[in-house]
């Protein structure tokens, strides 16, 4: 008897794959998943390859009696026909066609790009928004590889929509939008000038129309539970991560004791994450040689918490099993990431999570996706997945900020926060100008409808802004005020007249006035309630 040696399979993605159309048996050898060789769908069992090579006799019987019993109608019901047997054969073949595979899924949606979105998040967007569409029966079925999925959802009509993820990476996102591949894309960092310039077939991916704000998320900087370090600077993981500091014992009281062998862990070149780290800590220095690289986040966490002298950067979800430890920047306070700090982007390693799009995108799905994801129940979900949502909170003690409590911060600015809240959010404006920027401009509306339903009293609103350190003092202090202003002025065409508008320059810098980054962050509106 001769062995087997794998599966065969049908694909049903009719319409998508030629050889779903083509119904085409594939041959899976043993120990590969069994899932089309072109689209990568699952396939639906057909026997396995023994089963094939005899599957011509029934087919052959099945014909024969066709014909006799064709061949009896005929007689029996005494009329000609032109081609009796093509009538008899062709009319019930239809139905058997139908009946061998269901009806394949209409995609919706095709999702690609960062894998920190694409992991968890996107998914559960997706699921979610399938049933805010009137779906039901969701499943995920996996696609050809652990970072593919197709969510589906069954409708009243009997209808079957699915909406397809392929998280390869944030890169991943602008080749796809490019090729047309991808109706959406995904990306934990900021789209560069020159995806910019090869995607301006779809319009402007950095105006609000095509670049979507979802959440926030901080680069957590991770060790083992055990490991004594609390607190590293920028240049100090800077150091470590290019291989330059090989032992825990080189960073002397940073280490508190601790000495070893230093294991690297980071994200893989396509990663978002290691574009983000690349870019705010590692700079113009490049990753150690020795550094193992991860394509899943949950992984690299995992690896991390099982190494003693581990350390690795994730995204604030996955840091799962290790610890996070603060981060400080040069001329700023150490922070840990968290949701407040990561919610106001003081966190020196904070970074948004993007949706891009076509500006004017043809499929309706789109814009209705990224409206759904931006929507308090959209940020629900994204709070449910461990990023930080954009909902507005109210953090009651600013002490705890370490902002409201620095020696060197001016008198006003402690006098007025004394007795007042910080909201959970900060206005920023677009590079090079004091136009508010995409995340700010909802931002807006948000905060408006969390002070409408706090009631709060008329006159309590104050907006502080601040500058970075470039250019002379007094003009900062005034560009300080005018940004302040320019917030202040929308939210009085949204009815709320702020009590406090001012601005204190370049005081309480958040992050490094050395870097374009840092300059950015420092660049900001902060809003506070008084009590």
């Amino acid at each position: 008897m001769a062995l087997k040696t794998g599966r065969s399979g049908i694909c049903s993605n009719f319409g998508n794959c030629s050889i779903a159309d083509a119904r085409t048996t594939v041959e899976v050898p043993s120990g590969l998943d069994f899932v089309c060789t072109e689209c990568g769908k699952p396939l639906l069992l057909a026997g396995s390859n023994d089963e094939g090579r005899n599957s011509k006799t029934p087919l052959v019987v099945g014909a024969l009696l066709l014909l006799v019993m064709g061949a009896a109608w005929f007689l029996l019901a005494g009329k000609k026909s032109a081609d009796p047997v093509s009538a008899v054969v062709s009319a019930p073949s239809k139905p058997a066609a139908a009946a061998a595979a269901p009806a394949a899924a209409t995609v919706l949606l095709r999702i690609h790009g960062s894998n920190t979105l694409g992991s968890r998040l996107v998914p559960a967007l997706a699921e979610a928004y399938l049933k805010n569409e009137g779906a039901g029966d969701l499943k995920r079925i996996a696609g050809g590889s652990p970072v593919e999925v197709s969510v589906q959802g069954r409708f009243p009509d009997g209808s079957v929509k699915s909406i397809d993820i392929a998280a390869h990476g944030s890169s991943t996102a602008f080749d796809g939008l490019g090729r047309g591949a991808a109706d959406v894309g995904m990306s934990s960092r900021r789209i560069n000038p020159a995806e910019v310039t090869k995607l301006a077939s779809l319009g402007d991916l950095t105006a609000p129309a095509g670049e979507h704000v979802v959440g926030l998320d901080g680069l957590a900087v991770i060790v083992h539970k055990a490991n004594p370090v609390s607190t590293l600077s920028k240049a100090q993981l800077a150091a470590i991560f290019a291989g330059e500091t090989v032992d825990w014992g080189q960073l002397g009281s940073a280490a508190k004791g601790k000495s070893g062998p230093i294991a690297l862990f980071a994200r893989d070149e396509k990663s978002g994450t290691f574009d983000s780290f690349q870019q705010l800590v590692l700079a113009s220095s490049k990753l150690s040689g020795g550094a193992k690289r991860f394509e899943d986040s949950a992984q690299l966490s995992a690896a991390v918490a099982n190494d003693p002298n581990g350390i690795g950067f994730i995204g604030l979800p996955y840091v799962l099993d290790a610890r996070a430890i603060g981060v400080a920047d040069k001329g700023a306070v150490a922070l840990l990431p968290n949701r407040f700090t990561v919610a106001t982007e003081d966190y020196v390693l904070s970074r948004r999570l993007y949706l891009y799009t076509a500006t004017a995108p043809a499929n309706p799905n789109v814009s209705k996706f990224v409206g759904f994801a931006k929507s308090k129940a959209g940020q629900d979900i994204v709070a449910q997945q461990g990023f930080v949502e954009q909902t507005v909170q109210a953090q009651d003690k600013a002490a705890s900020f370490n902002l409201g409590s620095v020696a060197d911060a001016p008198t006003e600015y402690r006098q007025a926060t004394a007795n007042a809240t910080r909201l959970s959010l900060n206005f920023r404006f677009r590079t090079g100008s004091r136009d508010l920027d995409n995340k700010a401009i909802p931002d807006l509306d948000r905060v408006v409808t969390f002070l409408a339903d706090m009631r709060t009293a008329p006159g309590s609103v104050m907006l502080f802004g601040f500058a970075d350190s470039r250019g002379a003092a007094d003009a900062n202090v005034k560009l300080s005020r005018d940004r302040a202003q320019t917030v202040a002025d929308e939210f009085k065409q949204r009815g709320i007249a702020p009590a406090v508008v001012t601005g204190f320059g370049a005081s309480l810098p958040v992050a490094s006035n050395d870097t374009a980054e840092g300059q950015e962050k420092n660049r900001r509106v902060e809003i506070w309630v008084k009590r």
